[in-house]
């Protein structure tokens, strides 16, 4: 039996971190909400109290019962998981007269803690609360300070298990010794055993398809990135040519990406069937530039040509899908579920019209993880290690109306980009890039003529998981010699531009 930390979610945006930090570890993590925390079962060890953007003062302050948890498993609260079990025991939060905010230093370090083990003084920690806890409850006992708050770590006696809580975030890359606090509770106060592995994964999960599919015929449509082939290649280990794929057309796919993707498909070994389909999806697009309008379009479209390619394949009583664990947790937030699950992953609702159930090899886990099964899997690096790629494909680069032209200019000057971020080295560095067409047109000079015509603007960025992202700093001379190439040999874009802005405030695609 896995073990697992179980997370509790009270709205915090560093919970996901909490879960990654913990599965670097090793060991299975899994978010709940603060609203429906489930019955303890023999697997989970231990639980953190995630932070969280209310006050425990506030009268909307999420307060579960927690009590049956701190008497059976030892428990961590970090920030407002902290302030909620001092406030429950009787000690004081209230708004300190400073609000740490950043960096800061622990002082007196209890080392003798199993807690902070390791833990060196003067540790780099990084603090995001307005509230603090000004006062311990009876019995608790004092673990760290720092230089504006009293109570930087403590721990609760008279449990039979230990209870303690951090008003810093161990879970962040400035909590310089944050990985090793969050071992001590998951390996030496949980006692959690680090064998959530990418071999294990596999075994584990190609057994439970088995079991739950026997002799019956999955339908799949792929996409060419990285979590649909990952979750194919699962699912075919395990029934193989029960497994029927479809690789769709729509028209908006990178130069050449519809052969070149289904070629690599077939040499997997897979049962594909390869749909061009860009005809339809183009003349549905027709004249439409609202970008809301554009992904319902396509989502429509792509569920006609899916469903009729489906009925090719009698019998078939399951819908694969790649779904991964940020798309299964954002509909669990703790601020209600989501209002739209990702249209890629749901397929707008036909395992429902169809009357097929779910087979999802990848909902508990994270992308790099999904990258890590794939490699142990031998899947090939161009896939691989290929970057992330929207739904809607070159619709949500294409800021206007839709035209065949269009769409040949774009990934004529997106193959220039991408090849010379490879050729330079720049490829494996960057987390997603691409090129967006704009819907102006610019003056220019070819020769001694004057030209009018479109710019582009180039799109890289950095980015663990798409939730934050920071442009890549590309040299000036592959900027010139891609802005160069572009112009010279794309007919119609007479300008390229770079786009520099960090996310949030912004996308990383533009629609």
């Amino acid at each position: 039996m896995t073990s697992k930390i179980l997370i509790v979610d009270f709205g915090s945006q560093y919970t996901q971190l909490i879960a990654r930090r913990i599965r670097e570890l090793n060991v299975f993590s899994d978010i709940v909400s603060c609203y429906n925390i489930p019955e303890i079962t023999e697997d989970i060890k231990g639980v953190i109290l995630s932070g969280s953007p209310f006050s425990v003062k506030d009268e909307k302050a999420p307060k579960p019962e927690i009590q049956s948890i701190l008497e059976k498993l030892p428990v961590l609260g970090v920030c407002y998981g902290a302030q909620l079990l001092a406030d429950m025991f009787g000690g004081k939060v209230a708004p300190s007269n400073k609000r740490e905010y950043g960096k800061a230093a622990l002082k007196e370090v209890n080392k003798q803690h199993p807690l902070l083990t390791n833990i060196n003084e003067d540790s780099q920690v990084w603090m995001s609360h307005a509230d603090s806890v000004l006062a311990l409850p009876p019995k608790a006992e004092n673990l760290a300070k720092t230089a504006s708050i009293p109570n930087a770590a403590f721990a609760l006696n008279g449990f039979e298990n230990p209870v303690m809580g951090i008003q810093f975030h161990p879970e962040v890359y400035h909590s310089t010794q944050g990985k090793t606090l969050i071992e001590n509770f998951v390996i030496n106060i949980c006692k959690c055993e680090a064998n959530w592995t990418s071999e294990a994964y596999i075994e584990s999960t190609v057994q439970a398809i088995k079991e739950k599919v026997g002799t019956e015929k999955v339908i799949m449509g792929l996409s060419g990135g990285v979590d649909s082939t990952v979750a194919a290649i699962l699912i075919h280990k395990a029934i193989g040519k029960q497994l029927h794929c479809v690789f769709v057309d729509n028209g908006l796919l990178r130069k050449n990406e519809f052969s070149e993707v289904l070629a690599s498909y077939e040499g997997m070994g897979l049962n594909i069937t390869g749909v061009d389909a860009s005809n339809e999806f183009l003349s549905a697009l027709e004249g439409e530039i609202d970008p809301e309008k554009k992904r319902k379009i396509i989502g429509r479209v792509f569920i006609e040509v899916f469903e009729r390619e489906s009925k090719k394949i009698e019998g078939a009583k399951w819908l694969g899908q790649g779904t991964i664990y940020p798309d299964i947790i954002e509909s669990v937030s703790v601020h209600g579920p989501s209002a739209k699950i990702k249209s890629h992953h749901n397929v707008g609702g036909l395992p429902e019209k169809m009357g097929l159930s779910l087979v999802e090899p990848l909902r508990k886990l994270f992308k790099d993880e999904v990258r890590r099964v794939g490699k142990t899997l031998a899947i090939d690096e161009t896939i691989i290690g290929r970057h992330p790629f929207p739904g809607p494909g070159l619709a949500v680069r294409i800021l206007g109306d839709i035209t065949i032209n269009k769409v040949k200019m774009l990934q004529e000057a997106d193959a220039i980009f991408i090849n010379l971020l490879k050729e330079s080295g720049w490829y494996d560095k960057t987390w997603q890039a691409g090129v967006v067409l704009l819907p102006v047109k610019s003056v220019g000079v070819m020769g001694d003529e004057r030209t009018y015509e479109n710019p582009v603007a180039l799109r890289a960025v950095h980015s663990t998981d798409g939730m934050t992202a920071e442009w890549v700093h590309l040299p000036y001379e592959l900027l010139a010699e891609i802005s160069n190439k572009i112009i010279n040999e794309v007919k119609g874009i007479n300008r390229v531009v770079y786009d520099i802005s960090t996310k949030p405030p912004a996308t990383i695609e533009w629609e």
